[in-house]
């Protein structure tokens, strides 16, 4: 099964009601940035990130694919993703410019398509490749209906429709206005509305400070809050830490975060408690498979970041014993030939041989941009 092709792409694709908003970032598609890696044999892998649908620094993650990797990969046996893995992740050149950022997106893409390669190969979905199913279903939880784009009156009947009609028993609430006190008046609105029974997480997307946080986690306390998620700066291990420290509200993080070490090093400083890696933001499966042991490792519980929307996520969730629950994001599941679905607030197990990442023939036509 020798690499014979090693071909990117970019599909933008368009995110629920036309826009989204959070405390940093509004977007209006989603990017599905990756490659196509075909063997000689004509069998093919896909593989992608996730980013905000902006085409040229997409394009620097193609051409980072095409450019770079390409070269490593062509002749090379596709199954041997361990030291696939490590030829890319350690090339020298590319070590030197870049250890995160494009480069590691791009490397995911590549990992990911392998695995969807070699599961392709056996035959298997990748869940059942990697060693069966720890649990016959996997719950979700909805942000979809959390946006600060949306009004409260938005929110609240969104979130009574994903609990009455779809069946979710957990939530989760974008935070990070200026003032947080806007933002506990409508957690406690959508609490009354929702009732005590439903879990509700909530998410900062690293916007406030520490005093912030603090303030706002005092405020909070009787709000039964699942976890706070990205509550300060991405990389600000102290400041997570010392809140870890002040309140009684879990932090949860990961999303961000680019290797193992990241991990282990917030993991080590009693920094997080929920542990959200996201495979298109690490080195793909490869490395999410490190992170996600090492946080078994601390007792810690898996959520995955759905920054891909869920399709990689969902095999590995339902994989690993340690993953309570996923979150469900639906904007680009219409793009896939087996996209990830929820029935009764739980995601269906795949069935399709492969990591759920091979696009439909409408999304080629409707979504594609050129790589160059």
């Amino acid at each position: 099964m020798r690499i014979a092709r090693v071909d990117p792409f970019i599909l933008h694709v368009p995110v629920t009601g036309g826009s989204i908003r959070d405390s940093t970032h509004t977007v209006t598609h989603w990017g599905v940035v990756g490659v196509r890696i075909v063997t000689e044999d004509g069998l093919e892998g896909y593989g992608y990130t996730g980013t905000h649908a902006h085409l040229p620094s997409d394009r620097l993650i193609t051409s980072c694919i095409r450019d770079c990797y390409a070269e490593l990969l062509i002749g090379e046996e596709a199954a041997d993703i361990s030291r696939l893995w490590m030829k890319l992740a350690r090339f020298p050149a590319l070590q030197w410019v870049g250890r995160a950022g494009i480069t590691h997106l791009a490397l995911a893409a590549v990992d990911v398509a392998l695995w969807d390669l070699k599961a392709k190969a056996a035959a298997q979905p990748l869940w059942a490749l990697l060693g069966g199913a720890a649990r016959p279903r996997q719950e979700a939880y909805n942000t979809d209906i959390g946006w600060l784009s949306l009004s409260l009156p938005e929110i609240i009947d969104g979130a009574r429709h994903a609990i009455e009609v779809l069946g979710f028993r957990r939530i989760k609430v974008k935070v990070g206005h200026a003032d947080p006190v806007v933002d506990i008046r409508r957690l406690e609105a959508v609490r009354e509305a929702i009732g005590p029974h439903v879990t509700m997480a909530i998410d900062g997307n690293g916007k406030w400070d520490l005093p912030t946080c603090k303030r706002f986690c005092s405020l909070a306390k009787d709000l039964d809050l699942l976890w706070f998620e990205e509550p300060m700066w991405y990389d600000d291990i102290g400041s997570h830490a010392e809140l870890a420290r002040n309140t009684a509200i879990p932090v949860a993080l990961g999303e961000q975060l680019y290797t193992v070490d990241a991990f282990r090093a917030f993991i080590a400083a009693g920094a997080v408690h929920w542990v959200q890696p996201d495979v298109t933001r690490l080195g793909g499966i490869t490395e999410y498979l490190q992170v996600a042991d090492l946080a078994t490792a601390y007792r810690l519980p898996v959520a995955p970041h759905a920054g891909e929307m869920s399709q990689v996520h969902v095999h590995l969730a339902y994989w690993h014993s340690g993953t309570p629950v996923l979150e469900y994001i639906p904007w680009i599941k219409d793009a896939f030939e087996e996209p990830a679905e929820v029935r009764d607030g739980h995601f269906l197990l795949p069935q399709l041989p492969g990591a759920s990442t091979t696009p439909t023939r409408e999304a080629w036509e409707r979504f594609a941009k050129p790589v160059a």
